[in-house]
C-alpha cells in the first residue's frame, strides 16, 4: 500500500515534533524542539489552524496532557511539575528528547547528546510518588515511544544505529521484559512512531521523507510519501483517529534541499484507511496548571 500526504499547516517549524490527539477538547499538541516551544491547533477539514503557542524553555522534547487538559512538557533537562522533575544532571550536555505516556498514564522520556552520541543515553519512567526508574542506559539517541493496543509490548526507538526495540511491558506494576531488537532500518533514521487499532507500526523516517507502516511481525505494510525529507514523528488525529497527522522539519537541510522542499517543517495530513489508539492521558500529579 503507498498514500501521499498532503500540507497540512500554512506554519513551517524547525523541528517539529511530538504530535498528540487530545481528544475530550478536539485539540493538536505538538513541539518545535529547537524554538523550545508548545503549539496546539485544531482540524478545519483538510488544515491545522494554530490556537496557540507558548515557549515553554530552551528546547522541548514531548508535551502530554492530564485527564483535564493541564500539559506536562518535558523541557531541556527537566519535566516541567511542580516541583520539577530533574532528568539530566545540571551541566550534562544532552537534552530531553522524545516522551510519552504508557497504559497507566506513567510519563517515559529519553535523552540525546549534543555532541557525538556515546551510547549512554537514558530512558527513563516518572513514577507517581516522583522517583525515576530507569529503562535503558546505553542509547545513542532515544526517540519514538509506543505500546501495542492491549499494551503487553513497549516499543521503542534508538535513532542513531536505527533499531526498534520491543520488550513486555506491565503497566500496572511496572515490570519490564528483556529488551529484543524487533527492527533494524538502514535507509534513513527512526525518529517518532504511533501503533494503530490493528497492531501495526507507523515510523517517520528521518532523512527519507516516508512514514512506513510495519506488521506486527515486523514486515512492510506500506508507506506515505511526504515532500519533506526529515519526517520527524506521527499520530492519528480527529474524530474516530481515522486521520494520520505527520511533523516535519527543516532543521538539517541546506539552502539546495530547502528549495528543492518548500513544504519541509510544515504539518501534514494523510487519510490510510485505519483508525489510530486513543492516547493515556498523564495520570502524575498537577503540573503548572497551563492548559
Amino acid at each position: 500500500m503507498s498514500w501521499a500526504a498532503a500540507v497540512a499547516s500554512a506554519e513551517s517549524f524547525t523541528l517539529g515534533e511530538g504530535p498528540l490527539w487530545d481528544a475530550p477538547r478536539e485539540r493538536l499538541l505538538w513541539v518545535d524542539v529547537d524554538a523550545g516551544t508548545v503549539h496546539e491547533g485544531r482540524l478545519d477539514g483538510d488544515r491545522v489552524v494554530v490556537t496557540g503557542s507558548r515557549q515553554r524553555d530552551r528546547t522541548v522534547g514531548a508535551v502530554v496532557c492530564s485527564a483535564t487538559g493541564d500539559l506536562l512538557v518535558a523541557g531541556a533537562q527537566t519535566l516541567l511539575t511542580k516541583p520539577e522533575t530533574r532528568i539530566v544532571p545540571t551541566g550534562a550536555r544532552r537534552r530531553l528528547n522524545d516522551g510519552a505516556c504508557d497504559p497507566a498514564g506513567n510519563f517515559l522520556v529519553g535523552t540525546l547528546a549534543l555532541g557525538d552520541p556515546q551510547g549512554d543515553e537514558i530512558l527513563v519512567r516518572r513514577e507517581r510518588d516522583g522517583s525515576l526508574t530507569v529503562l535503558d542506559d546505553d542509547l545513542n539517541l532515544s526517540n519514538g515511544l509506543a505500546w501495542s493496543p492491549d499494551g503487553t509490548l513497549f516499543y521503542s526507538i534508538d535513532s542513531v544505529p536505527g533499531i526498534v526495540w520491543v520488550r513486555s511491558y506491565d503497566a500496572a506494576t511496572g515490570a519490564t521484559g528483556p529488551r529484543r531488537e524487533w527492527l533494524r532500518i538502514t535507509d534513513g533514521l527512526p525518529d517518532g512512531l504511533c501503533v494503530d487499532a490493528d497492531g501495526h507500526l507507523w515510523i517517520a523516517i528521518w532523512g527519507a521523507g516516508e512514514v512506513r507502516r510495519y506488521t506486527p511481525d515486523a514486515r512492510t505494510a506500506g508507506v506515505v510519501t511526504v515532500p519533506a525529507p526529515h519526517t520527524t514523528s506521527v499520530a492519528f488525529v480527529g474524530a474516530g483517529l481515522s486521520r494520520l497527522l505527520i511533523t516535519t522539519a527543516t532543521a538539517g537541510l541546506d539552502a539546495d534541499q530547502l528549495a528543492a522542499y518548500p513544504m519541509s517543517g510544515r504539518l501534514f495530513l494523510a487519510d490510510v484507511g485505519v483508525a489510530g489508539l486513543p492516547v493515556t492521558p498523564w495520570a502524575g500529579p498537577p503540573t503548572s496548571g497551563e492548559s
